[in-house]
């Protein structure tokens, strides 16, 4: 249920809602709903026409205003103010956060209410307005063109030493251990989302393992302390002015910035996918709330198909289509079904897995359930209630064809990209990552911008593990930035995949950049291990939640560019004492 926000007896704002939420808005008495958020804005977003359809099912008013993110105009203000002016209240607005249907009130009422009034009102509800008192001033003098955000000023609102886009594993990861190394810094989270999830458990879900309430922990307990949360979302990026843009067209200022939003999952990418997802068969591990029905769909399969799929890469966590398919197998191996189930792993790749020391361990696995390898076939369409789905097959001669299969029970890695408001800035690449160094992750072209993570071009696998030694990597060379010094820390490309391959083993393949393994005990990685099994179920998560997102550097080793500075060296070694850095 959706946190409401009063910020008058007859305006409340929300976060995003769903179809359901409506009918609780209605017991809270609320009248109208307006959403200010645009369709298409997220994977997860519900399309308004669902908002609207329930609404009028509970007999309310119900007005679509959306704003786009960053570009607040004066024509959305008068079109709010319309809304407000002939609703019967009381009003509750949502959009991605709350924030741009806060902005919207404060706009609409700031010719007739002191600033200082209405950004008290806004801060007691959980918004931080600040940023916008110049134009709330204005406003209230009586100027003119105060709302449209495009004409607005491209100073920054709030400026800090650095801020950090993104609230996920690799942000707080960094926010924690640039304040034990420097807890004097002003840093600024900029995430617009109060749920925080350990994604790897999300696999352990879909097979029965984890309860999915304990892979999620609310975002205000994690932003270490020192750490400014901006609830809100980027939208956009000026890197020659030192700024972020907010989806509320204010902007943060920054003497460095890392970035660090995640992935995009793009479901709307494979035709029919989103309106049967969660139903006639059709799952995916890759949203929390579909796991659990993963899950559900694997114990309740007899006989027939069971589909799993895997895009083009890169995608995160590459291990995790086929990790669904081994614990599905496992589960139907005992309890003697697997003979009359047939299983299909369809891979849009040319290979079962990336790094080829790992292969021959998961290809005994493979052959142990009887399961068919469909390589360079990637999935298009789906159609859940005729339980049907079209792939696109490459033969060896690169002729594409596209074949129809039918299933019963179809598991989908949905194809992924850089999120969109990366994609179209200054700081993505060719292929709309953001564009950084893979050895020191500094941007190519902006030296005091960094990134890691999914979102970033570095070409390690794009796994939460990584994040172990990406953040400290950043950390140290955004520090020698800071102090005016050449980042000499190095990244080798590390990155982590538990490969479940059956309840109670896992084969713990550990590599970086070119394949080169990379383990951290003395044991050999290729074979599949009870220990590991303990370590995924038992202790990763342990060491996600208190030491990774608590900035504690546990089996951390990280090599320097050779002819850096002995004040350098120096410097350093300090820092990852107090970065809680163990060797």
């Amino acid at each position: 249920m959706a946190r409401f926000a009063k910020l008058t007896p007859s305006y409340s704002v929300s976060a995003q809602i769903t179809e359901a939420d409506v009918g609780g808005a209605v017991a809270q008495g609320f009248k109208a709903i307006i959403n200010n958020r645009p369709d298409g804005e997220a994977e997860d977003q519900p399309p308004s026409s669902e908002i609207a359809a329930a609404a009028e099912r509970h007999g309310i008013e119900y007005r679509h205003i959306p704003v786009v993110a960053g570009k607040l105009k004066g024509a959305d203000v008068e079109a709010m103010r319309a809304a407000l002016d002939e609703l019967k209240g009381p009003v509750l607005a949502f959009c991605r956060t709350g924030t741009r249907s806060t902005t919207l009130w404060a706009l609409v009422h700031a010719p007739r209410i002191a600033p200082d009034a209405i950004l008290a009102t806004a801060e007691g509800a959980g918004y931080d307005l600040s940023g916008l008192r110049e134009k709330l001033e204005d406003a209230y003098e009586g100027h003119e063109d105060q709302t449209d955000s495009a004409k607005g000023p491209r100073h920054a609102g709030a400026s800090y030493d650095v801020v950090i886009v993104g609230g996920g594993c690799a942000g707080i990861a960094v926010a924690s251990s640039l304040l034990k190394r420097a807890s004097a810094l002003r840093v600024a989270i900029i995430e617009p989302k109060d749920d925080h999830y350990y994604q790897p458990g999300w696999t352990l879900v879909g097979g029965g393992v984890f309860d999915r309430k304990k892979t999620r922990r609310d975002e205000a307990g994690l932003i270490p302390p020192g750490a400014k949360w901006i609830r809100a979302a980027a939208s956009e990026f000026l890197p020659d002015h030192n700024m972020v843009v907010l989806e509320d067209g204010e902007t943060v200022g920054y003497r460095a910035l890392v970035v660090c939003p995640g992935i995009k999952l793009d479901w709307d990418a494979i035709e029919g996918l989103k309106e049967t997802l969660g139903k006639n068969g059709v799952t995916s591990n890759y949203m929390v709330d579909m796991a659990s029905y993963t899950w559900s769909l694997v114990q309740n399969l007899k006989g027939g198909t069971a589909i799993f799929t895997q895009p083009p890469m890169p995608i995160k966590c590459a291990g995790a289509p086929q990790k669904a398919m081994y614990l599905s197998c496992s589960y139907w191996e005992r309890q003697g079904r697997l003979k009359d189930i047939h299983v299909e792993f369809n891979n849009a790749g040319g290979v079962l897995f990336g790094v080829q020391d790992y292969v021959p361990p998961l290809m005994e696995y493979v052959k142990r359930y009887n399961a068919e390898l469909c390589f360079l076939s990637n999935l298009k369409k789906v159609d859940g209630p005729a339980g049907k789905a079209w792939f696109e097959v490459t033969d060896k001669d690169g002729k594409k064809s596209t074949v129809e299969k039918a299933f019963d029970m179809i598991h989908v890695c949905p194809p992924q990209t850089a999120p969109d408001f990366i994609r179209n800035s200054p700081l993505a690449d060719q292929a709309g990552w953001v564009e950084v160094s893979p050895e020191t992750l500094q941007h190519v072209r902006y030296g005091n911008i960094f990134g890691l993570g999914d979102a970033c071009s570095a070409p390690n696998a794009k796994t939460a593990a990584a994040v172990r030694k990406q953040s400290p990597t950043v950390v140290r060379n955004l520090l020698a930035v800071l102090a005016g010094e050449t980042p000499r820390t190095i990244y080798e490309g590390y990155g982590s995949c538990p490969l479940t391959v059956e309840r109670g083993k896992v084969v713990l393949a550990e590599f970086g950049y070119g394949g080169q393994l990379q383990p951290t005990f003395p044991l050999d990685s290729t074979k599949p291990r009870w220990i590991w099994w303990i370590l995924k179920a038992k202790l990763l998560p342990i060491i996600y939640w208190e030491l990774l997102l608590k900035g504690r550097e546990w089996l951390v080793s990280l090599k320097t560019i050779p002819g850096a500075p002995a004040s350098h060296e120096k410097a350093q070694s300090m820092a990852d004492k107090q970065g809680g850095k163990t060797k």
